[in-house]
């Protein structure tokens, strides 16, 4: 089990309501008021949480790194400018936010990018994000782990043996509290590229610990994708988020609006009801139908009392409310107690076994020499 603030996920219970994540990101374009906009309307759409990405230009990318994305959404052509456009926020301004969504009752989550902000994040956050991009990170990953949070990695564009060892790198630090994402690096991901397949696969290589999705699909077919996601196993569930997807550029066109995360929580919750319970049983509402759709052993024909019940005095009919057919065996070659008129339904106390009866016949026979 893990716990993310509240919320406690448990590999027992999969089919719990999954640990929704709003992905900010930096999709507030460095306004402070829009970022609290988003933090508002991610609490009352249904998120757990709210993250954004916390990072400098300067040490995240080269100026010479180029673009990873499709750049007919988003046109700028190289990491370094479209990072530096949005870096606006830092120590400060997180802080304002935490207390925001506390204020808002969700949890506030941001992914650092470098050791100083994973420094200054620490109070603040239940629970480290670490992209995709860091998984061969090792230092920091380390570092990371040593602050003894719950880790919930990112595994886009990796083998399963890099993940192994990201996992040992944390491990090794002591901390054991991971959450492995499946994750598509494609901005955005075409549904056919989703495999979320993958996320069944990680489930039994990586059996010790919690598994998610990080999605980046359009949102015409997230609803789709992401239930899909969770009915396969993922316990926790991370989409892009915005005010407005008619934005042009960064992650807009990639993300999910309040109406959007309403839509899925509304959706999961059918889904949960239609699930149900998770243990193989009959219900309270199939009583009836068990009682009555179901078969009992019948007379094929009048049974006289004291007759040797044959196969030919049975037949199996319904309602069930009779003698089951699984002891069929039972009554064949036992002695009927009264009469039984044809069809009628037998029940215990219509037969008895043949020894009984002997051994009755055998006791009153002992008393009537005993009494002479």
């Amino acid at each position: 089990m893990v716990k993310i603030g509240k919320k406690i996920l448990d590999k027992k219970r999969p089919f719990d309501k999954p640990y929704i994540i709003a992905e900010a990101g930096v999709n507030h374009e460095g306004d402070f008021e829009k970022a609290k906009i988003m933090i508002e309307e991610a609490a009352e759409a249904g998120a757990d949480a709210i993250k954004f990405q916390t990072y400098k230009a300067e040490k995240l990318a080269s100026r010479f790194s180029p673009s990873y994305w499709d750049t007919t959404k988003e046109s700028t052509k190289s990491q370094y400018k479209l990072f530096k456009k949005y870096d606006k926020f830092w120590k400060k301004e997180y802080e304002e936010l935490a207390k925001y969504a506390e204020k808002c009752g969700i949890d506030f989550m941001s992914t650092p990018f470098d050791f100083e902000s994973a420094d200054f994040l620490e109070p603040l956050i239940p629970a480290y994000k670490i992209a995709s991009a860091d998984i061969t990170n090792i230092p920091f990953l380390k570092h990371i782990a040593r602050k003894g949070k719950p880790i919930l990695l990112s595994t886009g564009a990796s083998s399963i043996s890099e993940i192994w060892k990201a996992v040992e790198a944390i491990k090794s630090e002591g901390n054991n509290d991971i959450v492995l994402l499946h994750c598509v690096l494609n901005y955005p991901t075409d549904e056919k590229n989703a495999n979320l397949g993958m996320i069944k696969d990680m489930k039994e290589k990586f059996s010790d610990y919690i598994i998610g999705y990080s999605d980046h699909t359009l949102p015409n077919v997230m609803k789709d994708v992401l239930s899909t996601a969770w009915l396969l196993g993922a316990q926790v569930i991370e989409k892009h988020f915005t005010f407005d997807k008619t934005l042009p550029g960064n992650d807009h066109y990639h993300a999910m609006d309040k109406n959007d995360l309403r839509t899925f929580n509304e959706y999961i919750t059918k889904l949960q009801k239609i699930i149900g319970r998770t243990e193989k049983g009959y219900l309270e509402s199939e009583i009836l139908a068990r009682n009555n759709a179901r078969r009992s052993l019948v007379a094929a024909k009048f049974i006289p009392m004291g007759k040797i019940i044959t196969e030919e005095d049975l037949a199996i009919k319904r309602p069930g409310i009779g003698i089951s057919p699984e002891l069929y065996d039972k009554v064949v070659g036992s002695i009927a107690t009264r009469n039984i008129n044809e069809d009628e339904i037998i029940y215990f106390g219509d037969f008895k076994e043949m020894k009984n009866f002997m051994s009755g016949d055998k006791n009153k026979a002992n008393n009537k020499k005993n009494k002479k």
